[in-house]
C-alpha cells in the first residue's frame, strides 16, 4: 500500500511546490517578523517551530528504518545528514533564540504535512529502493554533492549565528552584517537551498530533487518578502546593491 502511495504522490507533490512557489509571491506566510492573528490562534515561536520541524526527522527516520532494502554505509550518511540538519533546526536552532515572537497554528499544521510528506517520500526511497554500492562514496556525484551540501550547511549555520545576536540582544531589528549579509538579504535560506541540492545530487533520486525544489519554493519568495521589508524599514540605509538570496542575481 506505501508503494502506492509513493508513486501516487511524486508528481502531484511537484506541481504542488510550483503552485506554492507562485502563491507565496503574493501572499507572506505569516511567522517571524510577519507573524498576524488574521491566520488563527497564534502560539509561542519556539514551541510552535519545534512542533512542526521535529516531524520531518521522525517522519525520514520511520520511513527510512522499517525499509526492508539493504542500508550500507552511504544510505546511513543521507540518513544523518538529514536527521542531523533537522536536530539543529527543530531543537538547537529554538533554544537559542529569544521567546518574544509568535506563529499562528495553521502554519504549524501545514508545516507538519509538508515535513511529513517530505520525510516520508526521502526515508520511503531511500530505505527501500536505493542501492548505492561500495564505490559509490568515490563517485563525483557522491563527492560533489557532500562539498555543496556542506558549503550550504555552513552558509546557513553561520548565517543563522549573526541573525540569532541580533535577536538576542533585544534591541529591536537590525541590518545583519558579515558574511554573504553584504551580497544578499538572507543568506541562511540561500545556504538551505544548497545544502539540499547537495542532497538531491548525493541521493540521485526523484524525492531528493522534489525536496530542494520545495525549498526553492518557500525560501525564495520568503527572501523576496524579507528583502523588501528591509528596504522599507531601513529607508536610505540599506545597501542598494544588495540581491534577496542569491548574490548577484536575485
Amino acid at each position: 500500500m506505501l508503494d502506492s502511495i509513493y508513486n501516487f504522490i511524486l508528481i502531484p507533490w511537484l506541481i504542488t511546490a510550483l503552485i506554492t512557489f507562485v502563491v507565496l509571491f503574493t501572499i507572506t506566510a505569516p511567522y517571524g517578523k510577519f507573524s498576524n492573528s488574521g491566520w488563527g490562534f497564534l502560539i509561542n515561536y519556539r514551541l510552535g517551530w519545534f512542533i512542526q520541524e521535529i516531524i520531518s526527522p521522525l517522519s525520514f527516520s520511520y520511513f527510512f528504518l522499517t525499509g526492508i532494502a539493504e542500508k550500507n554505509y552511504v544510505s546511513w550518511i543521507l540518513f544523518f545528514i538529514w536527521v542531523l540538519h533537522y536536530i539543529n533546526r527543530s531543537i538547537i536552532f529554538p533554544l537559542r533564540i529569544s521567546n518574544g515572537s509568535k506563529i499562528p497554528i495553521p502554519i504549524i499544521m501545514s508545516a507538519i504535512f509538508f515535513n511529513i510528506i517530505n520525510g516520508f517520500i526521502n526515508g520511503f526511497y531511500i530505505g527501500n529502493f536505493a542501492f548505492f554500492d561500495t564505490e559509490y562514496v568515490y563517485s563525483i556525484k557522491f563527492i560533489l554533492g557532500f562539498l555543496i551540501f556542506m558549503i550550504g550547511l555552513i552558509i546557513n549555520i553561520y548565517s543563522d549565528e549573526i541573525l540569532i545576536k541580533i535577536k538576542n540582544k533585544d534591541i529591536g531589528y537590525q541590518i545583519p552584517e558579515g558574511g554573504l549579509y553584504k551580497y544578499i538579504s538572507c543568506p541562511n535560506y540561500f545556504g538551505e537551498i544548497i545544502e539540499w541540492i547537495g542532497f538531491a545530487i548525493i541521493s540521485w533520486s526523484f524525492p531528493g530533487l522534489l525536496f530542494a525544489i520545495w525549498t526553492m519554493a518557500n525560501l525564495i519568495p520568503r527572501a523576496k518578502s524579507n528583502h523588501n521589508w528591509y528596504k522599507e524599514k531601513f529607508k536610505n540605509k540599506y545597501p542598494e546593491n544588495k540581491k534577496a538570496i542569491f548574490p548577484f542575481i536575485y
